[in-house]
């Protein structure tokens, strides 16, 4: 069993315990807002001991195309917590993202982010917005693997794991349970996407079982998106795929009043990074007028984590003491409202004098009511039986008549393998495809054993890897140019491959 929230033993202990942190102050306005948050969690008594590292541009124009050095890594894996200040990614070719980077390499699967209203102190339309977004962190879309195959098509390919969905779904019914939340919301697409999208939401099914205590519901991403965008009331825990987080946790974000108020938790097994949510704003950098509230409220995160609860509660009630007051940054200036405009070094010393006290109206934190810890156990694999049935050949064709590459693929003979359909661009344009169809170059043929089909009902024949093989080398010699192939499996007697149209 893996327990993600407290990762040492040291921290379950006291709330005073000495904690080294991998701190990168990062690019822009970075440097300023980190200088602010240590001197508030000094003076909390949250007794983080800063250890520096190098990320971000001036690594980048050094010639490091991944934005950090070999020493942070070893400062990172000792540590195993990170306080990150945004960086600045310079334009131009070559350079990886490095939140990508750190993601991945630390396996970082959970991105975390709760986003609140604070009305009236920070302008919105949803003063009750209290929404937690819970995000897979390293799959999906953002894998990164892409592949331009023809002269008119590239791909991307979209990879969802049964681990990374369990980990991700338990990781947000764990996170409800900790800390109160009554229900947690499943966003997907499986309507369309009934394999990846579809075993997320078969995963979310299965774990929410677990949770009877908690409401589980499902929405799709899009009317999801839409709904939040206008009833954010309406949700509590949200936990999705990669690229619909991301979208979404912004969306949330902007309609609670500003980006820059919100931090992140990057949850790993071993290792966590907190970060602001917001740019490295290199327009106004130096100008001593950014808001650290971002990543202050990421260390309140990275406190929680490291079983700090009371002083997170501490930090977190004074930076709202002094919303209240109405000392606030020029981003959330408003003259009805706001009774100074600081800078960032005042605003941090207004929140270090307000250490102690508790917001009028605004609802005080209470961290400390959280129960337990989060705990994720170890994925067990179960076996199933996969057999291959058949196989897609995409083929680089130029010719825009589906009848003419249909009829030549039709009347090749290889080792009892047939053309059972052909699509472009997902569409079944032979047999009996519509000639109204757009075809580009690129052409999904779909071949199973000739005796797939049995009394008018499809039933797909297992066949041998061989017969694959001599497909492709008869298509080969017939002059066809095979950019791709995907085996097609079924697994325990189930289908794992979309239909085509007809089917």
């Amino acid at each position: 069993m893996e327990n993600l929230q407290i990762q040492h033993k040291e921290y379950k202990t006291v709330q005073n315990a000495i904690t080294k942190v991998a701190v990168a102050y990062g690019d822009g306005i970075g440097p300023e807002i980190m200088d602010a948050t240590l001197k508030i969690l000094n003076a909390a008594g949250a007794n983080i001991v800063p250890e520096k590292i190098e990320i971000g541009e001036q690594v980048y124009l050094s010639g490091n195309s991944s934005g950090i050095e070999k020493s942070a890594w070893e400062t990172i894996n000792r540590n195993k917590i990170i306080l990150k200040a945004p960086v600045t990614t310079p334009q131009g070719k070559g350079y990886k993202s490095l939140n990508v980077t750190l993601r991945k390499s630390l396996g970082l699967f959970a991105n975390v982010r709760p986003v609140n209203a604070y009305a009236p102190y920070v302008e919105t339309n949803f003063a009750g917005m209290d929404v937690v977004i819970v995000r897979e962190n390293e799959e999906d879309l953002y894998a990164g693997i892409e592949h331009q195959q023809t002269q008119d098509v590239v791909q991307c390919l979209k990879l969802i794991t049964r681990p990374g969905c369990e980990k991700i779904v338990r990781y947000a019914f764990e996170y409800a349970k900790v800390y109160g939340r009554k229900k947690v919301t499943c966003m997907v697409k499986d309507n369309i996407m009934k394999l990846t999208d579809g075993l997320f939401h078969t995963v979310f099914k299965e774990i929410a079982a677990e949770y009877p205590e908690i409401q589980s519901t499902s929405e799709i991403i899009d009317i999801g998106s839409a709904r939040l965008a206008a009833h954010p009331e309406r949700y509590d825990v949200i936990v999705t795929s990669n690229l619909y987080g991301d979208i979404i946790s912004d969306i949330a974000a902007e309609i609670a009043g500003s980006v820059g108020m919100a931090g992140s938790a990057n949850i790993g097994t071993n290792i966590a990074m907190f970060e602001a949510i917001h740019g490295s704003a290199p327009d106004i950098s130096g100008q001593k007028i950014a808001n650290p509230s971002g990543l202050l409220n990421a260390a309140i995160m990275m406190l929680c984590h490291v079983g700090k609860t009371k002083i997170a509660d501490t930090i977190k009630n004074a930076w709202l003491v002094t919303l209240e007051q109405g000392y606030h940054t020029a981003d959330v200036y408003q003259e009805a409202i706001t009774k100074e405009v600081v800078s960032t070094s005042e605003f941090a010393h207004l929140v270090i004098g307000n250490l102690g006290k508790n917001p009028n109206l605004l609802p005080a934190s209470n961290l400390a009511s959280g129960k337990g810890a989060i705990v994720i156990p170890e994925y067990t694999r179960k076996e199933e039986k996969q057999v291959l049935v058949g196989v897609d050949v995409f083929v680089n064709w130029k010719g825009n008549n589906p009848e003419i590459i249909g009829e030549a693929l039709s009347s090749i003979d290889s080792f009892k393998m047939k053309l059972k359909m052909i699509t472009n661009r997902g569409v079944k344009v032979y047999p009996e495809g519509m000639k109204e169809t757009y075809c580009t170059d690129h052409w999904r043929c779909r071949f199973v054993d000739t005796d797939s089909k049995i009394e008018g009902k499809l039933v797909y024949n297992p066949i041998e890897f061989e017969k694959v093989i001599a497909l492709l080398s008869k298509l080969n010699n017939e002059g066809f140019e095979v950019i791709k192939t995907e085996n097609l499996y079924e697994f325990d007697g189930k289908r794992a491959f979309s239909l085509g149209q007809g089917e």
